[in-house]
């Protein structure tokens, strides 16, 4: 709350100030846990004095309009301005003392706070109307250059003193003027600027740990925490039980940052030490062993907590406290997680079993040009027995999340799945089950690792594809800037582990697989009377989520969306990894001359079929574009050499193009495209496509079908903006 009051500070200070014809200037603000202080440099002396002019009524108007207007204005009618006819009233404000606007702008800002938390206090708050403050307001100081400024805020009133560290100098401090605030509190053992107390912590507890021969674990959050908390910051360390280190690092770690805002440290072998650093708020006179030896039992008693946690939930297998989850609903329409576990299980099987999920050779990760890999019929995972890592998956899928009803992560539900994965590997389960356990949430956030092994990756994504489908089969789609079940953050997910890894998904046999899988499983929850049909319909909108979600995701790299709707347009391309190797292939191709004039051919000729009422879309190659006669017969009697260099160009341009798309070479089909640029630019210069001859338009009709049709199976040029 001390940054939000900093930053709401500022805001209504400057409101203030503008308001009363004041630029605010040059603010420093601070905050500590028992004050918030701004102070402004360069402000004037006083408000310029400024002249207002008003419109009022004509001299010809009713005597009520001129009396009306003269009320308003305050003026009479001999200091009205008559210009040519109409009555004009100037009225010339004084400047005002800053001072002065200070007194009125300080209670509005006090009062004008919005605190998330907020509270009354004393004989005053039995009224609605009473002050409302984060905490009991106890004084005001508030000076401009060495002058008080006369203000009163619920009967407390500004003045020069304040108060010093609640220990160290409990009484009054006189502050003369903004310029020794910080320094007399300093003097009494306060510093106000929270930034240095921050850097005083993150210093001082890294310096403490490393003069016991240790790592300090940084954590910025923690400095930050601690540095509001206290208003002269002491990092002490302090040790506890090596016998708690039994207990995964992660969990005394959690203990005590959350319960205690401590630091850990690091051993000299990098591993969790039994060592944390406390922050003090004074100077204690005996160097603070008694703080210390205060704080490790504290921590103590909540390490044993943790540690009976660990201990208790190893006395039921993962597979036992799985058990458990048939008591939990996921959501009312999806029923329990037990229920959605049943479904992730399958799903996950299903996608290794049917190769949805295959991997790219390993030269097509190291960025070179995409493998003539087919995007099904190969092994799921180079190196792993597919019946192997599908009993994997499975297993992991059930056990999953199996730790959500553990002590340990009902104290600390930021360790569901990592809990997970410790127990597995303490009940002797598979390392690679263990660690699907353990990752298959992630990747959760941006900046968060993207799970790389194979069962991982096929419970990841099943988790995550069962997601999105369980509510797009209820019908429950993100809709605008609502997203109550996060199904975006789900496709991201999807998106980082498909991408990163170079796992080709096949996404509409995914969902429209998983949403048959969805269907099976719920005929033992509530009826829903739905048809494949709808299924369909609904996995296309789920692909169209992910495809979206690349586009927002691809921006950021500098990708263009609309040609990402260029490839995914023409249908079939939805395994992402060989879409956005097509798309960045395009944008290359677009960055050319080649590609800009390509373009505005296409568009042209899209626009002379449009006319004519013939359907531009993708042709088979050798084949006339829709309506349009076969032109590829070599002989036509009226056939110009532009005409014929033209069908040329498409003979030798189309099948070129198809075969390298089918094999992944995108530029070389983007290279094919280029060479249909001079013959379509010489056939709109060289002939008229509508000529007077029927035969002869038809045939030129027939050669633009073709040409758009050779365009289109590369990318949908429509879609293309420029």
């Amino acid at each position: 709350m001390q940054a939000g009051a900093r930053a709401e500070l500022e805001k209504l200070f400057r409101a203030q100030l503008s308001a009363a014809g004041l630029e605010a200037g040059d603010l420093t603000i601070w905050s500590t846990p028992r004050r918030l202080a701004l102070v402004a440099r360069g402000l004037p002396e006083a408000t310029a004095a400024v002249s207002e002019e008003l419109k009022g009524p004509r001299s010809s108007a009713p005597p009520q309009a001129l009396e009306g207007f003269l009320r308003k204005t305050g003026l009479t009618q001999d200091q009205l301005e008559d210009r040519d006819g109409v009555y004009f009233a100037v009225i010339d404000k004084p400047g005002r003392a800053t001072a002065e606007v200070l007194a009125e702008a300080i209670p509005a800002i006090v009062r004008g706070f919005s605190w998330p938390k907020s509270m009354r206090w004393g004989k005053d708050s039995a009224s609605s109307e009473s002050l409302r403050w984060v905490r009991p307001l106890s004084g005001i100081v508030a000076i401009f250059g060495e002058e008080l400024i006369q203000c009163e805020v619920s009967g407390i009133s500004a003045g020069y003193a304040t108060r010093g560290h609640r220990f160290h100098c409990p009484g009054e401090i006189t502050i003369g003027s903004a310029a020794d605030y910080a320094e007399k509190l300093r003097a009494c053992h306060v510093i106000v600027d929270h930034e240095e107390r921050q850097s005083i912590i993150r210093d001082g507890a890294a310096k403490a740990a490393a003069d016991a021969g240790l790592a300090l674990v940084a954590d910025e959050g923690l400095a930050i925490e601690n540095a509001g908390l206290t208003e002269w910051p002491v990092p002490l360390l302090g040790r506890f039980d090596e016998a708690f280190l039994e207990v995964p690092p992660e969990v005394i770690q959690l203990t005590a940052r959350v319960n205690q805002k401590y630091f850990v440290v690091n051993g000299a072998d990098g591993k969790l030490a039994n060592g944390f650093v406390c922050t003090a708020n004074i100077d204690a006179v005996d160097g603070g062993a008694e703080i210390v030896a205060g704080n490790r039992k504290v921590l103590a008693a909540r390490l044993s907590d943790a540690r009976f946690f660990w201990e208790k939930d190893q006395k039921r297998t993962l597979a036992q406290h799985a058990e458990k989850l048939a008591n939990i609903t996921f959501h009312e329409k999806l029923g329990t997680v037990a229920d959605k576990v049943e479904r992730v299980a399958k799903l996950a099987r299903w996608l290794v079993e049917e190769n949805i999920v295959t991997v790219q050779p390993r030269h097509s990760r190291e960025g070179e040009n995409p493998a003539s890999t087919p995007s099904s019929g190969t092994p799921a995972f180079a190196g792993v027995a597919k019946e192997e890592l599908a009993d994997q998956a499975e297993l992991a899928a059930r056990l999953a999340k199996a730790d959500l009803v553990t002590e340990m992560v009902g104290e600390f539900p930021e360790l569901q799945g990592l809990m997970g994965g410790y127990y597995a590997r303490a009940e002797g389960l598979p390392d690679a089950v263990a660690d699907a356990i353990r990752d298959h949430y992630k990747p959760v956030g941006q900046g968060d690792d993207v799970p790389t092994a194979p069962v991982t990756v096929a419970v990841a994504l099943a988790d995550k594809l069962d997601t999105i489908i369980g509510f797009y089969y209820w019908g429950e789609m993100p809709t605008g800037s609502k997203d109550p079940y996060a199904l975006r953050r789900a496709a991201i997910g999807i998106l980082r582990t498909v991408l990163d890894n170079s796992i080709r998904l096949r996404l509409q046999p995914a969902f429209h697989g998983g949403f048959q899988l969805v269907h099976e499983a719920m005929r033992k929850l509530p009826p829903r009377d739905v048809e494949l049909g709808f299924m369909g319909n609904a996995a296309a909108g789920a692909v169209l989520l992910v495809i979206d979600r690349l586009k927002v995701q691809q921006r950021e790299a500098g990708v263009r969306h609309d040609l990402i709707d260029a490839v995914f347009a023409l249908g079939g391309e939805d395994d992402l990894v060989r879409l956005l190797a097509r798309v960045k292939a395009l944008q290359a191709f677009m960055a050319t001359e080649d590609g800009t004039n390509l373009l505005a051919g296409y568009k042209r000729a899209a626009n002379i079929l449009k006319q004519a009422d013939i359907a531009v879309a993708p042709a088979k190659a050798g084949a006339a574009g829709n309506s349009a006669p076969n032109t590829t017969a070599p002989a036509f009697a009226g056939a110009t050499d532009v005409d014929r260099t033209l069908l040329a160009a498409l003979d030798a341009a189309e099948p070129a193009a198809t075969t390298a798309v089918a094999e992944e070479r995108f530029t070389d089909a983007m290279a094919a495209l280029a060479s249909l640029r001079a013959p379509i630019d010489a056939f709109f210069d060289g002939v008229m496509v509508n000529d007077p001859d029927d035969a002869i338009r038809t045939y030129r009709l027939g050669l633009l079908g073709r040409f758009t049709g050779a365009v289109h199976g590369v990318a949908d040029f429509s879609k293309i903006e420029g």
